[in-house]
């Protein structure tokens, strides 16, 4: 049977380095900690570990799905994910760009600050 937990954290540590995972969970409360799990166990353990995508479309996926719900706490530290996993800065904004048509200009135009940003410190938040 799978480890759900121990097969999330590694993935979790390979496409968001080390660094961040370490501080996520430096920060668990008893109060996160549950949630903590459960990305774990279910996001990356079930989901990113997943045969039928790779890791660079996973990103692209993600950059998308996080322009178009404009969760911009998330999206800096995907951007950072996506070099991880092999994205250019051109590929990321041919991302954005084409989320652009079917999420609306304003969600796409706060995605590429975020993201230009996040190019710019150089993978600090990953």
């Amino acid at each position: 049977m799978a480890d759900y937990y121990e097969d999330g954290m590694a993935v979790r540590r390979e496409v968001l380095g080390d660094a961040h995972v370490d501080r996520a969970v430096a920060a668990t409360s008893a109060f996160t900690a549950p949630f903590q799990d459960f990305i774990t166990r279910t996001a990356w353990g079930q989901v990113w570990t997943r045969d039928g995508l790779d890791r660079r479309t996973r990103s692209c996926v993600t950059l998308a799905l996080l322009t178009a719900l404009q969760c911009h706490d998330e999206l800096a530290m995907h951007v950072h994910a996506a070099r991880r996993n092999g994205l250019t800065p051109e590929e990321i904004a041919e991302v954005l760009l084409h989320t652009a048509v079917y999420a609306g200009v304003p969600a796409a135009n706060a995605a590429f600050k975020i993201a230009e940003a996040a190019l710019a410190d150089g993978g600090s938040a990953a």
